[in-house]
């Protein structure tokens, strides 16, 4: 009591001293083991801290979380916080954090529109017939329920273990609206609501409920679980039969994000109840910066995911192509970066010169015609980034408009365009998208074009007289090559948390992909989009991520006995790096190379991935050595994996010694580093392996023993591949990447490795 009373009498003191302290939402990491026994729950034990420190802070608790986190989110001044701080019962206060949503053709493109081929001895319709027990659970912007993408035709009674279920709210009636295949449907948003009474006043406020008014949680949840829909198309692009990854896997939403972004609070309370409904794949498409795990939000509910079997499936982040950009770095996380498809959607610029240049456009309105019109480019930077308001009438009036790529929306630009009286937009990328191209559904005749041509253009217009253009559009062409090619705007390695873990993991499609849509909101998303569309085409690794989501359902159902870490390492070892043309994949920024900084172990391939030959196993118990090799304190590592009993009395000596299925390799300290992994045989009994080392000449690489051979189905194997750096070589380029891989005639299993030095040998 005496704590108490302290408290107490000091939040008074401050109340008096500072009455009018702006409240803010903070997450308190709590003691969780050291719970009084006077207290029947965690919450009531949480709701008499807060009451010690002021009659204010009385109905503050936000959220009490119970699986995903030991603690709860309260509305609290930062005075409130600091005494908090002080208690002995709390590890840490942190405020809350944004995180930000990482914004047809792929089940062919990926092969699963073929039969899969036998799986263990059962059919492909076996296999869906199995992925009908898996539950993906997608925390976006909500779900439009309305959408055909989420028909329950055929689909039997919802598993009896699902403890989920569909919340009401003001414009979403469960018993309507929920069905056999969208089984879930909850909204989280008292951080949200918090953040916008004090941070966000005027914003207009969003009817709290599980349904979409952005777009982005429908298209996410239908790309990884969306039952098929035939002539789906955007405005007539990409038409054909539009399905999810795991057609018959149930969907359930958990809304998280509303328009001032994705609270961290909100998050956990998500995943908190997602993992306690009994979900079996968690897909997160959106995140924030890199920081140690401990006061990573999304990294501390997926440990306990993980824990209970639950694969969690994040987007990498759209911060590419600059290095070191990456989110979700936490080794037990599926991070997913994005890749091109074999699908275009031409536009077509003719200059007065006769020249013409190729674009991309998803444009569906009326043409320009074939009549020239005056080409303008304006070299103000927010001029000719056509930011709004930055265009005068009088210049672009009845003109085609030049806007470089970068700081606005892409949509965004060809609007203020439209509302200056331009007829229409050439959207011309800068040095830091490359030749990435993006296409748009725009409200005016536009396309866009990479860097060199947009240069081309720009010359063009400056050394003309009278540059004139038209602009025409050529629908949708398949069977483009190369393909896949990685996306630049996908973000890159190295990992800043832990370089000893290479990521991203995988990359998957993520570039013009047609998915289910909102009929809340426009396929732009502006406000002044008056359209209506059911399905529409967007890019980002926040469409490359429930790609893999669906994927590791379907492996879910075809092996309910795999961990998380053997389903993510089987997607990982069988992924592919050479591209349709057969050359090694290449990087949407400048057309050079891939690397697995872009790429990580390559291109996801479902087919080889259901029966991976070899899996690199990680129990939790594994995690937490790994935790404890960062040197955190205890009470943080505690945050993460929730046990009181973590001594870290067992921990490995480096990081990367994790048995990860891909390698990063730090010399420069060191010039020898050798790790030990296993891998688990999960192909025929009496498989042999043999190992295939591709090592840059700076490295020599050595791997014992060199030959695997599995008397049995199950058993586990070890191996040491020791890395040393060659005296003598240059290291200048301080980077560079190799492989190892574990061959027969059935399987390759491959490990991409990444070298790099943080000081040169003479």
């Amino acid at each position: 009591m005496g704590s108490v009373l302290y408290f107490s009498v000091i939040a008074l003191l401050l109340a008096l001293l500072h009455p009018c302290l702006a409240k803010k939402t903070y997450i308190v990491h709590m003691k969780h083991h050291q719970r009084p026994s006077s207290y029947s729950t965690h919450h009531d034990w949480y709701d008499a801290q807060l009451k010690s420190l002021s009659s204010s802070a009385s109905d503050s608790l936000l959220y009490s979380y119970d699986a995903a986190y030991p603690g709860f989110a309260a509305s609290l001044d930062p005075h409130e916080a600091e005494l908090l701080r002080h208690s002995d019962d709390v590890v840490g206060v942190y405020e809350d954090t944004v995180y930000t949503l990482h914004t047809t053709r792929t089940p062919e493109f990926l092969g699963l529109d073929n039969d899969l081929g036998l799986w263990a001895g059962h059919t492909p319709q076996e296999l869906n017939s199995a992925a009908q027990d898996v539950v993906i659970g997608v925390l976006d912007t909500g779900v439009w329920p309305e959408s055909k993408s989420f028909s329950d035709v055929g689909m039997p009674d919802v598993p009896s273990r699902w403890r989920g279920e569909c919340e009401s709210g003001p414009d979403f009636d469960p018993k309507v609206h929920c069905n056999k295949k969208l089984i879930g449907a909850r909204f989280f948003a008292k951080g949200y609501r918090m953040s916008s009474s004090s941070s966000f006043p005027n914003q207009p406020r969003q009817p709290e409920s599980p349904r979409d008014q952005d777009g982005h949680g429908t298209h996410t949840a239908s790309t990884a679980a969306g039952a098929p829909v035939a002539n789906a198309s955007l405005l007539g692009y990409a038409s054909g039969i539009a399905r999810g990854m795991a057609p018959r896997a149930r969907v359930a939403t958990y809304k998280v994000c509303w328009p001032t972004g994705c609270f961290g609070s909100d998050i956990l309370a998500g995943m908190d109840r997602a993992i306690l409904d009994g979900v079996d794949v968690l897909s997160l498409s959106l995140g924030g910066g890199s920081g140690p795990y401990y006061r990573d939000t999304i990294a501390i509910g997926a440990f306990s995911a993980m824990e209970r079997g639950i694969v969690v499936s994040c987007s990498a982040g759209n911060s590419g192509p600059a290095k070191a950009s990456l989110a979700n770095t936490a080794p037990w996380i599926m991070t997913v970066g994005a890749g091109t498809i074999d699908r275009d959607f031409p536009a077509y610029a003719i200059l007065g010169n006769g020249k013409k240049i190729t674009g991309v456009s998803l444009y569906s309105g009326n043409g320009m015609g074939k009549k020239l019109v005056s080409l303008v480019y304006n070299t103000d930077s927010s001029s000719s980034l056509c930011l709004p308001g930055s265009l005068d009438p009088r210049d672009v009036r009845g003109k085609i408009v030049v806007c470089d790529r970068g700081s606005n929306a892409r949509v965004e630009k060809g609007l203020v365009v439209k509302e200056a009286g331009g007829v229409g937009m050439i959207l011309a990328n800068t040095v830091e998208s490359g030749e990435e191209l993006v296409a748009d559904s725009h409200l005016l005749p536009a396309l866009a074009v990479g860097r060199k041509v947009g240069n081309l253009i720009r010359q063009y217009v400056k050394s003309e007289k009278n540059p004139v253009a038209v602009l025409s559009f050529g629908g949708t062409v398949v069977n483009v090559k190369p393909s896949p090619v990685v996306a630049a705007f996908s973000s890159r390695g190295p990992n800043t948390v832990t370089p000893q873990i290479l990521k991203p993991d995988v990359i998957g499609p993520g570039v013009n992909i047609l998915a289910a849509w909102s009929g809340a909101v426009g396929p732009t998303g502006l406000e002044k989009d008056t359209r209506r569309t059911k399905f529409n085409i967007m890019s980002g690794t926040s469409m490359s991520c429930p790609h893999i989501s669906g994927l590791a359902a379907l492996l879910k159902a075809a092996h309910p006995d795999w961990s998380p870490s053997a389903i993510k390492s089987a997607l990982m070892t069988t992924a592919y790096v050479r591209d349709t043309t057969n050359s090694p994949l290449r990087d949407a920024e400048g057309g050079q190379l891939s690397t697995p900084w872009a790429h990580g172990s390559g291109h996801v391939d479902p087919h080889k991935a259901l029966s991976p030959g070899l899996v690199y196993d990680i129990t939790p118990e594994d995690y937490i050595k790994f935790l404890c090799s960062l040197d955190y304190e205890l009470g943080h590592i505690q945050a993460i994996v929730k046990r009181p009993n973590v001594t870290c009395a067992k921990k490995f000596a480096d990081p990367g010694q994790i048995n990860y299925p891909s390698f990063s390799v730090l010399l420069g300290k060191s010039r020898v580093v050798r790790y030990t992994r296993s891998v688990t045989n999960v192909g025929a009994a009496g498989s042999i392996y043999e190992v295939v080392v591709d090592a840059p000449p700076s490295v020599s690489v050595t791997v014992k023993p060199s030959k695997l051979v599995f008397k049995r189905v199950g058993e586990r194997l070890r191996y040491t591949v020791t890395f040393v750096s060659k005296k003598g070589v240059s290291t200048m380029s301080k980077t560079t990447f190799g492989s190892i891989s574990w061959n027969n005639a059935q399987n390759q299993v491959r490990s991409p490795v990444s070298f790099s030095w943080s000081q040169l040998f003479n």
